[in-house]
């Protein structure tokens, strides 16, 4: 069928169409990106940051930031070195000062390189461990053994300032004010080894989270976690808080997320953005999915491909105390404190 008076429509070749196609996709694909990844930026595009001075926040975060400094002097602390023993040494001498219960959790593990037995040890600290529920506060406290993304030295020291030892300097200063904190739950601080004792992408990570989870499972003590939190890489200076996927999306912890979003709101901590971030694993699967424990994941890093700038020290030599700030730990040790007060 045809129509008088018009001119016959143009044929449209095959390569005209796809590279059409191709445009509008890329124009869908990058709206979806600048969508997912507005989260915790103001109107200019600019990240979110707190006008919250160290001054203003009711926890020590300068002391927390010399504890930092006190654990990156060690060197690296990768398991069943000399440096991870130093640092065991010292958190078991700090957290007994201030009345907190130590037990070193000892296991062994394979070395996937060299097939010997590596000694192990998860480092759990209880206060008031009379307390039938309790809420578990975990981190990992071993370090990467080689800066796996160097852009230079593969082969170099890693120190691991914000991975490996923000979470532990926290924990550190948290415990200054453990035995008096009007809480209604007993709390364990446990620092896990073995997160990441890994030579190569493929090797096994989360020992030291596994080991206690199975073992919470198979002992079966006599109290009961209610909740669980991990605090990873909580010490960055341009740190960015997105509501891990896991966390949110399981049914059990996406109140607990909701309950410590909410408590950053409150006292206006826009570190914390409530946004979805992505998928992380972490010692959390371990937790929750072995130990049936419910548990979320407090941690500063969005792996989408913009939040993997060049100059990130994740995972290279330049993950170092400088890169870290006081302010930041001052922050996320300030949520953590008022959400443990307020849980019922």
């Amino acid at each position: 069928m045809s129509s008088r008076g018009q001119k016959p429509a143009r044929r449209i070749s095959g390569q005209t169409i796809f590279l059409a196609v191709v445009v509008v996709i890329s124009f869908c694909v990058f709206g979806y990106l600048v969508f997912l990844g507005d989260g915790g930026r103001d109107g200019n595009g600019q990240a979110s940051v707190s006008r919250l001075r160290l001054e203003d926040i009711p926890f020590n975060g300068a002391r927390a930031y010399e504890y930092l400094k006190q654990l990156c002097a060690i060197g690296p602390r990768r398991s069943g070195s000399p440096g991870m023993a130093q640092q065991q040494e010292l958190l078991e001498s700090h957290f007994r000062k201030l009345g907190g219960q130590v037990e070193l959790q000892r296991f062994r593990v394979r070395h996937p390189v060299d097939g010997s037995a590596v000694p192990m040890a998860n480092l759990i600290v209880r206060w008031h461990p009379e307390r039938a529920r309790r809420i578990l506060l975990g981190t990992h406290y071993d370090t990467l053994p080689l800066p796996m993304l160097d852009p230079v030295d593969k082969q170099g020291t890693f120190i691991g300032a914000n991975d490996g030892g923000s979470g532990v300097a926290l924990l550190m200063e948290l415990a200054h004010e453990m035995a008096d904190l009007e809480c209604d739950y007993g709390v364990d601080f446990v620092h896990f080894d073995g997160e990441e004792f890994i030579f190569e992408r493929s090797d096994r990570y989360f020992l030291g989270s596994e080991h206690f989870a199975r073992m919470y499972v198979k002992q079966q003590p006599p109290y009961r976690y209610h909740w669980g939190v991990l605090l990873d890489m909580v010490g960055g200076a341009k740190m960015q808080l997105y509501q891990e996927r896991y966390s949110l999306g399981w049914g059990d912890t996406r109140p607990l997320v909701q309950e410590i979003w909410a408590t950053a709101d409150r006292l206006g901590v826009r570190e914390f953005v409530s946004r979805k971030g992505v998928y992380l694993r972490d010692d959390h699967l371990m937790l929750h999915d072995v130990g049936k424990i419910p548990c979320c994941n407090v941690v500063d890093r969005d792996y989408l491909p913009w939040a993997m700038r060049d100059d990130t020290p994740w995972h290279t030599r330049a993950d170092t105390a400088d890169k870290c700030s006081a302010l930041s730990l001052a922050k996320v040790g300030w949520v953590i404190r008022e959400w443990l007060k307020a849980v019922r």
